[in-house]
């Protein structure tokens, strides 16, 4: 089973991350901030990766430590998950619709992380969370996952529907990109027979 549980516990945050990627989209998400929490419920469901995520963070002074080492700790697990990567799709792309919104998401498990943000926020705030975070979040996913990203809102007028596009985005292209590919499952997926 490819599954890993990471932790981490700073002085601003303490978490506990455990993934499936094999899974069925069974999660269990506790980070208290409402939003994000929905955002990582959308990223199991549509991604078919099990998730549990149970975080206590500073949220008295904002949600940045929380958003961010959230998304550290799940890249680290996915990571770890992976293993040597060895039979994986590698690559993954989805254009989700959400209403009046459209998000492109490609990726590469390359294990060179990037982050291409093509994305704008028409207020500050989603709720009670800085829309600045959502960046972070992806941005920390990224790097600590390996994973080049690029995430391009095409056009949307509401916020919460551009956020949700880029999350479902990210689980589509994720779900192809982990799976094994049957004709190739024994080599890893580069010429330079590591990634």
């Amino acid at each position: 089973m490819r599954a890993a549980t990471v932790t981490r516990s700073t002085k601003e945050t303490d978490i506990s991350v455990t993934v499936n990627l094999d899974g069925n989209g069974q999660y269990m998400v506790a980070t208290g901030i409402g939003f994000l929490d929905h955002m990582l419920e959308q990223l199991s469901r549509h991604s078919l990766m099990d998730i549990t995520v149970e975080a206590k963070g500073d949220l008295h002074i904002d949600f940045h430590h929380t958003t961010e080492d959230v998304g550290i700790c799940l890249g680290e697990a996915v990571a770890q998950a992976l293993g040597d990567r060895m039979g994986i799709n590698r690559y993954g792309s989805a254009s989700i619709p959400m209403d009046e919104t459209l998000t492109e998401v490609a990726l590469d498990l390359s294990n060179r992380p990037y982050l291409i943000w093509k994305v704008d926020f028409s207020k500050p705030k989603l709720g009670e969370m800085d829309t600045e975070l959502f960046k972070e979040w992806f941005q920390a996913f990224a790097q600590a996952a390996g994973v080049t990203l690029h995430v391009w809102n095409k056009y949307g007028d509401n916020n919460h529907h551009i956020v949700e596009s880029c999350f479902k985005g990210l689980a589509r292209a994720l779900r192809t990109a982990i799976e094994i590919d049957a004709r190739k499952a024994d080599a890893v997926p580069s010429t330079k027979g590591k990634l």
